[in-house]
């Protein structure tokens, strides 16, 4: 009997340490694959804060204001360029307005879409649009987008008012050499044949002068980079001058011309920066009164050469100083038609400007005259080995 219960004790004993290991091993299985588990959850939970970051950022980033709902209407994320409606004043509280409005009706499934013009200072048009998400088929919230569309507007506006234009000031000299032929193949009275032959040419050279003008504003769009030459300035502005004296002399109205220092340069396409010199002059003596000057110089202005053309004439109102640079744009409809504008000259001068790096400004008071400012980058001293271009 003893020695069985010690066997049976024995045997308890071995049996006990045997499920003790067992048990040991178990746990720290267990724990280690906690541990593994708690490291994965631990990396998936970083990438998923990394991924996030990394969205929160790109939706910063975006041009586009972007406000997202959750499903209970509550706020949950609003990017930088959305951040100037909320607590909006002035304009900018009538978007906050719409957005709030769009939200509520997107949260409820409906997708819209609002153009809204703000009246600023600075004019603006926005478009809002609203859209209901949905999470696994389950509604979950909304989202708004705030994109400011105002240059594509106003694009698009410049353009109707292109076309609109364009084919205006084709239709009247068309119309007009319509008609004269019409009464010139009717009549046979010399004289009569004469007067109509004449008006017929103005008219001809009327249309070609549109025509030649519209060629140059499209090539000088269309061509970013200007090819450019060292150009001497007073080569460039006595040029310009021989081109406008015969008009001047005609209209009784001298031209003063101061000469810059002989080695002031440009670096530029010689024959479009010629050209919008040229209708510079040209506007100052076709707005000038009999015997009024029209000034023309140049001079350095640190890393510029500053063009200036001044005259003495009928001058620019206040409210029309903004859009002369505009195609088409005229200040005084019935004078230009009978000077025979096109409308497209300071268009052209600021598009050759801004291609060259420069730009264009105008002083003007109405009775006292204008002057006008043509900026353009000076040739640096490293270009004086240089052949200078001939203006023409």
């Amino acid at each position: 009997m003893e020695t069985t219960a010690l066997a049976i004790g024995i045997l308890c004993l071995v049996l006990g340490g045997a499920l003790a290991l067992w048990a040991a091993r178990r746990v720290r299985d267990s724990r280690e694959r906690i541990q593994r588990c708690e490291a994965a959850a631990s990396r998936d939970l970083d990438a998923a804060h990394t991924e996030r970051e990394r969205l929160t950022a790109a939706l910063h980033a975006l041009d586009d204001g972007v406000i997202i709902f959750g499903a209970d209407s509550t706020e949950l994320v609003r990017n930088t360029a959305a951040a100037r409606f909320r607590d909006a004043r002035h304009s900018d509280a009538a978007a906050a307005e719409l957005i709030d409005r769009l939200a509520a009706l997107a949260l409820e499934g409906e997708v819209c879409e609002r153009e809204l013009p703000l009246f600023g200072p600075p004019r603006e048009v926005l478009v809002v649009n609203a859209l209901p998400l949905e999470l696994d088929g389950e509604p979950s919230g909304a989202a708004v987008i705030v994109r400011d569309v105002t240059e594509q507007r106003r694009t698009e506006s410049m353009r109707r008012d292109f076309v609109a234009n364009v084919s205006h000031e084709l239709k009247t000299p068309i119309g007009a050499l319509a008609l004269l032929a019409e009464t010139l193949a009717s009549t046979e009275e010399p004289k009569t044949a004469k007067v109509l032959s004449d008006q017929m040419l103005r008219e001809t050279d009327r249309l070609v002068r549109i025509v030649d003008d519209l060629l140059d504003l499209s090539l000088i769009e269309a061509q970013e980079v200007p090819t450019r030459d060292r150009v001497l300035v007073h080569v460039l502005l006595e040029e310009a001058v021989e081109r406008v004296r015969a008009l001047a002399l005609a209209n009784g109205m001298p031209l003063r011309y101061e000469a810059p220092p002989g080695d002031l340069a440009v670096e530029c396409d010689p024959k479009k920066l010629l050209g919008a010199v040229t209708n510079l002059l040209d506007n100052a003596v076709k707005y000038s009164e009999e015997g009024g000057e029209v000034e023309l110089s140049a001079e350095r202005a640190g890393d510029r050469v500053v063009i200036t053309v001044r005259d003495h004439g009928i001058g620019i109102p206040s409210r029309d100083l903004e859009r002369i640079f505009e195609r088409f744009y005229r200040v005084d409809k019935a004078r230009s038609r009978s000077t025979g504008g096109t409308g497209l000259g300071l268009s052209i001068v600021r598009h050759v400007a801004q291609v060259h790096g420069g730009d264009v400004s105008v002083e003007s008071a109405e009775g006292e005259g204008s002057t006008f400012r043509l900026t353009v980058p000076a040739a640096g001293a490293d270009d004086a080995a240089r052949p200078h271009a001939e203006a023409s």
